[in-house]
């Protein structure tokens, strides 16, 4: 098994449509909701990630076949005064989970994050989500707290359409 880890270019039409091909199969799956990302979204999707500076996917493919990605966002922390990336989407494609595939792009992430000055990597998981959640401790992240006593931090939501 071959497997090659590449950044994304928004602007090359293959890895643009692998990028989107990836994107609404794990929309499809129940862990990222269980519904297609709509048409018009999808053949927009590289555009408007290319005309993005804080953007960041990642492609994973399996003897030249698209099998994973990672799409990331630069944020800023405020306490360390330095940027930090935000694992946005992480997926693989069911014929290809349980081959290191998302240790390997959490691996390059790390890389990539560590060359920009970044002070820390983040992400958000449903606590159903075992497997991802197993792999995400074996690549070393943790619940956020600043203080026991006050708990770990929680992720929420407002909609605005």
């Amino acid at each position: 098994m071959s497997v090659e880890i590449i950044e994304a270019d928004y602007r090359n039409s293959r890895h643009g449509a692998d990028l989107v091909f990836l994107l609404n199969a794990y929309a499809k799956d129940p862990m990222g909701g269980g519904e297609a990302i709509a048409e018009e979204v999808l053949a927009a999707l590289p555009a408007m990630l290319a005309a993005r500076t804080d953007a960041m996917t990642l492609l994973a493919y399996v003897d030249g076949q698209p099998a994973a990605l990672l799409n990331a966002f630069e944020g800023f922390s405020t306490f360390k005064g330095k940027p930090l990336l935000n694992v946005h989407d992480m997926a693989v494609l069911p014929a290809y989970r349980g081959r290191g595939l998302s240790q390997a792009l959490m691996a390059a992430l790390e890389e990539r994050a560590r060359a920009r000055g970044c002070c820390k990597l983040t992400l958000e998981v449903l606590e159903g989500n075992q497997v991802a959640r197993q792999a995400y401790i074996k690549a070393g992240f943790a619940g956020y707290e600043l203080d026991p006593k006050m708990g770990k931090a929680l992720f929420w939501q407002k909609n605005l359409d």
